[in-house]
């Protein structure tokens, strides 16, 4: 069994929402995603999806969507990007699934899996802007990733690894400029988590990606035209 991720789908089935704004190899890139996915993932493997994985307004508008990640093989983790508006509470999201015959299919949001021995926590996460809310809505994603962690050790154990995902960057060269970066940081390194898997970035703003060790944590960007359309193995 092994764990994948790639964020970012951005998939459109019932909306017109074209990507290649960002650039021309936006194109087919749900055909890309398919073809790279079939070839790595096994029916008992888990990929992870931080964010953005439809643009559809209403969770009733996302049946296309959730139909093409069903019929790809594995078991899929989901977290809230910015544009996923459809998302809605747990369980109305969960009674959705159950009702469409969506089965492998999961939700990551203030709670955690544990996968391989491995716990599966995170959070959207935050983007500072000139928003008056900008305090408040950092805050609250920081006791998300909190209850997320906690869930995880509380369920599982602490003698456990733990790799977080988030949405948008938890660290970025914005990031530790306006310190925003050090509370996401800090909450890590007290749960002891060495790895961080983040999206988001499209286009030229890969450029504010800030990728490898710091304070020991190892930070990846996959956002998917980051990755190419395909997808990084996690364990």
């Amino acid at each position: 069994m092994s764990i994948y991720t790639i964020g970012d789908l951005h998939l459109s089935f019932s909306q017109n929402k074209p990507m290649n704004i960002f650039g021309d190899n936006w194109n087919g890139h749900a055909d890309k995603i398919r073809k790279n996915w079939i070839e790595k993932v096994n029916k008992e493997d888990f990929v992870v999806l931080p964010g953005d994985f439809s643009w559809a307004m209403y969770l009733k508008d996302t049946y296309k969507d959730f139909e093409y990640l069903e019929k790809l093989p594995g078991n899929k983790i989901l977290l809230k990007g910015n544009h996923d508006y459809w998302w809605s509470g747990l369980s109305k999201m969960n009674e959705y699934l159950k009702e469409n015959n969506f089965n492998n299919i999961n939700f990551l949001y203030n709670n955690s899996y544990l996968v391989e021995n491995t716990i599966i926590a995170g959070t959207r996460g935050w983007n500072l802007t000139d928003s008056e809310d900008n305090e408040k809505m950092l805050n609250r994603e920081c006791i998300r990733l909190k209850l997320s962690l906690e869930d995880g050790i509380n369920k599982f154990g602490r003698n456990k690894e733990i790799i977080v995902f988030m949405h948008y960057p938890p660290i970025s060269k914005a990031g530790i400029s306006n310190g925003y970066t050090k509370k996401y940081i800090s909450i890590m390194k007290e749960y002891g988590v060495k790895k961080c898997y983040y999206g988001h970035l499209h286009g030229t703003s890969h450029s504010e990606a800030i990728e490898g060790n710091v304070d020991g944590i190892e930070f990846y960007l996959v956002s998917s035209d980051y990755l190419d359309f395909d997808l990084v193995k996690v364990k």
